[in-house]
């Protein structure tokens, strides 16, 4: 089966209102005639007007995070309708900075995704192992728990709308990157968790390596048989390094 590539750009907390649109003028035609599916994962303050600036182009707004309630008295915090009003594509979930720094749980999450897939919107669900757990021989065990919990309450018939991106958390912002072997098993493994579920919905599921993916190491990562696009951090910020991987892709 054939699965169209996801290149999707995290920016973090980088870029005002005024940086997003200037970016996404310039990135557009470089990406015009992509064969693979493009995205960019703004901070909040951005997220409307790059809905404009791409409208009617083939790449898609992700926020960076989302509320499992619909409302309430969560200060800080912004909802899955609020983002659905803005014509957002999807949003990220459960990114390590997100774990690590605010506490988000894996009981969190398993509530976010069907949320987010009832709303509309494309979860991309982040899955990963610290360079500790790596060295103890744990990483499965950590994806298994992720996976299993972050897709809990999916329909089987769904499973393959959930992006999910391995993300080894010693290879964000690093400039480590896991090697080719490291990354195709680790990412088998995710399919094979899926395929515990359906093997059919695991055959579409689309998964993405995220880790400190750059021009020069995105063509080996992006040609491993189980991967199927990058989550990309530090290298989407300038337009060029990010057009060069899209053409990875």
């Amino acid at each position: 089966m054939t699965r169209t590539p996801l290149i999707a750009g995290n920016w973090k907390m980088h870029k005002t209102r005024t940086e997003a649109e200037a970016f996404v003028r310039a990135l557009l035609p470089r990406v015009s005639a992509a064969r693979a599916d493009v995205g960019v994962c703004a901070p909040f303050t951005a997220l409307a007007a790059l809905v404009e600036e791409t409208r009617g182009t083939g790449v898609g707004v992700y926020a960076q995070n989302m509320h499992d309630e619909p409302e309430g008295a969560f200060t800080g915090e912004v909802s899955a309708p609020m983002l659905t009003d803005l014509d957002v594509t999807g949003v990220v979930v459960g990114h390590s900075e997100r774990r690590k720094l605010f506490c988000e749980t894996d009981k969190q999450l398993a509530l976010k995704v069907p949320v987010a897939l009832d709303a509309g919107l494309q979860p991309i669900l982040c899955v990963g192992e610290t360079e500790a757990e790596r060295e103890a021989g744990e990483t499965q065990r950590k994806l298994r728990h992720q996976v299993q919990e972050g897709l809990r309450d999916v329909e089987d018939a769904r499973l393959h709308e959930v992006v999910i991106a391995y993300e080894p958390i010693w290879a964000i912002g690093t400039g480590q990157v896991a090697t080719p072997e490291q990354a195709q098993e680790a990412i088998a493994f995710v399919r094979a968790l899926v395929g515990d579920r359906s093997a059919e919905q695991a055959e579409e599921v689309r998964l993405l390596y995220g880790g400190s993916v750059k021009p020069d190491n995105a063509p080996e990562l992006l040609a491993l048989p189980d991967v199927d696009g990058a989550l990309v951090g530090g290298g989407s910020l300038d337009v060029e390094s990010f057009a060069a991987i899209v053409a990875a892709a």
